[in-house]
């Protein structure tokens, strides 16, 4: 029946085709094939087969089961299956193509196991405690919800629920935990007098679920962030003319000790000014630990050609980020949504919250109204001289990349901001030194002389699109970046009137180490609103994934390593956040404008969920002759 390879990829090939799927059959095939059949052949004919025909065909026999688990057949399943480029390695931790094919297929949380419904309003962003044994929830319902994730059975259930309308908060947006999961920082938008509105932070107990302190945060997408166990990172901003403006960022006890009416409880930061309407927003604090981690490896083709694109323009030394176009996901309703998306987008601002609040953009816009041309490009001019001459000079030596093997710990304060327009297009990096970890000294920080107003930046990183998102890697050691591309070449004339953005979401991944952009692709998520009206979308990240929301009704999840898309998560509506247990990467959550918070799980965590509980181990022989001995010496009292 198998005589000659010739005839495999004809006749024998399309008649295990369509018998595969039935076991007795292939025990018929086994059968007919009589004693003695090469293992060379059966890997051509297992070659030509899906990898679950080939799982199904290893339960034939045992030397069907050897070839089933080759090597050689993995590696071609993996590629062919996932679409790899064959010049990306595998992954440095896998022990073999087997493995790595069942983790990518086995283990990406994509099953939904549960739908919470207790929040009324849209679900804005998700946090995970630490040890992953609590979560909570922000909406625009104005609350912040407590989760337990270790329930015997399971399932997700709610702890506690805090209303901040009594502060007067319009809605709860942000929540971080401390490092040692006692207390939780929870951001929102504080509603003011004469329909104003800033941010506002509140710390909270998790102990006994008091409020602690509250802290201005203007404006309120600066978020806002721990620095350690008990201080926190606010901002308060300050308008110096019509575009021009200055962020000041402040270090807050988390609580004031009974004992500690003596010690400072806030302490000045950093005093960084603002150009072309332009604000700092989305701080967050990176504690690169020695970078000890391992490097991401990248697509060496593409490293390649990055080199030799760069060699083309005369221009061998400066760095270029690795550019990967991943196109879209294999979804069948991709096509019958685009048209309903696109008319979507045209009609979603008003639900979420645009980057300027009353205070920022209407600011700006109502002095535009009354000054001219000549009054702003003189106010430019002004800001562009001040900022030279009156900003502290940065020191070369703060932020530099880590050479190999460099042993000191370094603390990063990070944050979008921009220089040409107010869409945020740049990453700031500013380190924070060991003496600035606490309020103690100074409440205005270190003594500037009149000639140093301001502190300058650290390090720039231009993204050249609009930045909708951000999130670190469980080692501090990568930042990722969602963001919608500029058009290529676009130059900005008016700061008021940025460039149109790309509906295609980039994700963008910089090295901390380096401090340069190390890979920049192209997802499969979408977006739709302009860029005056462009939300956050939260994304993470875990050991092996990254994840994220997108407006087009699903959440992504992506290998780290290979750069594909492994899962689309569906909501009804918007997805605003995800967050991955840092316990256990199987499990993901996903929060949508659909009012729901969705838990996700592996199939194998599914399986092993579902299965019967696994009879108790018969005790060895000899064992249980020795505890019978033992026992009947004790009874006879001898020792």
């Amino acid at each position: 029946m198998f005589k000659g390879l010739g005839v495999l990829p004809g006749v024998v090939t399309h008649y295990i085709l369509v018998l595969f799927n039935n076991f007795g059959v292939w025990q018929d095939v086994r059968m007919a094939s009589g004693p003695g059949l090469p293992d060379s052949l059966v890997l051509e004919i297992f070659l030509h087969l899906p990898h679950a025909a080939v799982l199904n065909a290893g339960l034939t026999c045992w030397q069907w089961f050897a070839v089933s688990r080759d090597e050689f057949l993995w590696k071609e399943l993996f590629y062919s299956y996932y679409r790899i480029p064959r010049s990306v390695p595998r992954h440095p931790a896998a022990v073999s193509w087997y493995r790595e094919f069942k983790r990518l297929y086995d283990c990406i949380p994509c099953v939904e196991v549960q739908t919470l419904k207790e929040h009324h309003d849209q679900v804005l962003h998700l946090a995970f405690s630490h040890r992953g044994h609590r979560f909570s929830s922000c909406s625009k319902d104005c609350t912040v919800k407590l989760w337990d994730t270790e329930q015997p059975d399971g399932t997700i259930s709610l702890v506690h629920s805090s209303s901040m309308r009594q502060f007067n908060w319009g809605y709860t947006q942000f929540s971080q935990f401390n490092c040692d999961d006692t207390l939780l920082l929870v951001s929102g938008v504080y509603l003011g007098p004469h329909h104003s509105s800033s941010g506002e932070i509140a710390v909270i107990s998790l102990e006994n679920y008091t409020l602690l302190s509250r802290v201005r945060n203007k404006p309120y997408d600066v978020f806002g962030c721990w620095l350690n166990e008990t201080h926190l990172i606010s901002g308060n901003l300050h308008w110096i003319g019509n575009m021009t403006s200055c962020t000041v960022l402040w270090l807050n006890k988390a609580f004031q000790d009974i004992e500690s009416e003596n010690v400072n409880v806030v302490k000045r930061l950093f005093k960084i000014q603002n150009v072309n309407a332009s604000t700092i927003r989305t701080v967050m604090v990176a504690h690169c630990h020695r970078h000890d981690s391992p490097d991401l490896l990248l697509d060496y083709e593409a490293q390649s050609q990055a080199r030799a694109l760069a060699q083309e323009h005369g221009d061998s030394h400066q760095h270029q980020p690795l550019l990967f176009d991943l196109g879209t996901s294999d979804s069948e309703d991709d096509d019958d949504e685009e048209n309903e998306e696109d008319k979507r987008g045209e009609m979603r601002c008003s639900a979420h919250v645009p980057h300027f609040s009353s205070s920022g953009l209407e600011h700006i816009r109502h002095g535009l109204q009354s000054a001219g041309a000549h009054e702003l490009e003189l106010e430019a001019q002004v800001a562009r001289l001040m900022g030279r001459r009156r900003t502290k000079a940065p020191d070369p030596n703060l932020v530099t990349p880590s050479a190999p093997g460099e042993g000191e710990d370094k603390t990063y304060l990070l944050f979008t901001t921009g220089s040409l327009t107010y869409s945020p297009h740049q990453i700031g990096i500013k380190r924070i030194m060991p003496d600035q970890m606490t309020t103690c000294g100074p409440v205005l920080g270190e003594e500037r002389s009149t000639e140093e107003f301001f502190d300058s930046l650290d390090h720039v990183i231009d993204i050249h699109g609009h930045i909708i998102g951000m999130g670190l890697s469980p080692d501090h050691r990568y930042l990722y970046v969602n963001s919608r591309a500029w058009p290529a070449g676009y130059v900005i004339s008016d700061p008021m009137s940025p460039p149109p953005i790309a509906e295609e979401i980039d994700l963008h991944v910089i090295d901390l180490k380096s401090l340069r952009e190390e890979r920049r692709s192209l997802r499969a998520h979408r977006a739709f609103t302009p860029n005056d009206e462009c939300f956050f979308i939260f994304l993470d990240v875990s050991r092996d994934f990254v994840a994220s929301g997108a407006e087009d009704k699903h959440g992504y999840i992506w290998d780290r390593h290979y750069n594909i898309c492994l899962a689309r998560l569906q909501h009804d509506d918007v997805v605003n956040s995800v967050a991955f247990s840092p316990a256990d990467q199987e499990l993901l959550l996903s929060a949508s404008d659909d009012s729901t918070i969705k838990v996700w799980r592996s199939p194998r965590m599914v399986r092993l969920a579902q299965s019967p509980p696994r009879p108790a181990r018969p005790r060895n022989l000899l064992s249980s002759l020795l505890a019978r001995r033992s026992a009947s010496a004790n009874v006879n009292g001898k020792p």
